[in-house]
């Protein structure tokens, strides 16, 4: 997996790059001390399956330079400001790392994200079976049930035409769970059942929800795949 270090502080970004030759399957490509000539990078390789990221740095802070990328790459935060936690999340990262960050503790995220990144072993149908926590109890549901999906903070809601449950889980990484011949991403914060599509509009499309129909954003970038995705006639 190909990574990027961005951060000005030069010290962090030493221990950083230890611990990415540590790591067997990482493959460090670039650091970067200036956010600016970073996100240019990153903008133009390809190749770049993830970014360890600082938040505050100058001219661009992490945020900027994240909300800069159409289609960012897998992102584990990685800062001295633990308020910056909570905003992160609002961005599908896959993890925060507080400095001083551990060898330990940068292993688990990895892993983390690792899971995300490994192809899956066959396509989902949509059959397959998942549990959900619910309170004290832990409720089956089957994959196609799911309506959509919305991103909540650093949680993610799954509604069905009955019921919904909320999880700590990324956009992201929910994605990539999902089976793309059922789900297609609309927007940054929702995922759609394109079985549950009632009409499409310019910039949002209805989703039958049980008995009633909601209205759901498409965003810019993600109406052309939905399009080509979908079966369209027109005279």
């Amino acid at each position: 997996m190909n990574c990027i270090i961005v951060d000005d502080d030069k010290l962090s970004c030493k221990l950083l790059e230890g611990y990415v030759k540590k790591y067997s399957s990482l493959n460090l490509v670039g650091v970067y001390n200036d956010p600016v000539t970073a996100r240019n990078e990153i903008a133009k390789q390809k190749d770049v399956d993830l970014i360890l990221l600082d938040i505050r740095m100058p001219e661009m802070d992490g945020f900027d330079l994240l909300g800069s990328l159409e289609h960012p790459p897998n992102v584990i935060v990685v800062s001295g400001g633990e308020e910056f936690a909570l905003r992160a999340f609002d961005f599908n990262v896959v993890d925060f790392l507080l400095k001083p960050v551990t060898y330990a503790r940068f292993c688990k995220a990895i892993d983390k994200v690792m899971r995300y990144f490994a192809p899956k072993e066959a396509p989902k149908s949509g059959d397959e079976e998942i549990f959900i926590k619910k309170g004290s109890t832990l409720v089956k549901l089957k994959l196609r049930e799911i309506v959509f999906v919305e991103a909540l903070e650093n949680y993610v809601t799954l509604n069905t035409s009955s019921d919904k449950y909320t999880i700590h889980f990324t956009m992201k990484a929910m994605e990539s769970q999902l089976p793309s011949g059922v789900f297609q991403r609309v927007h940054r914060s929702y995922i759609i059942n394109k079985k549950m599509i009632q009409a499409i509009k310019e910039n949002s499309l209805d989703i039958m929800v049980g008995n009633t129909i909601k209205n759901i954003p498409v965003g810019k970038s993600f109406r052309d795949s939905l399009l080509n995705d979908i079966n369209v006639m027109s005279r």
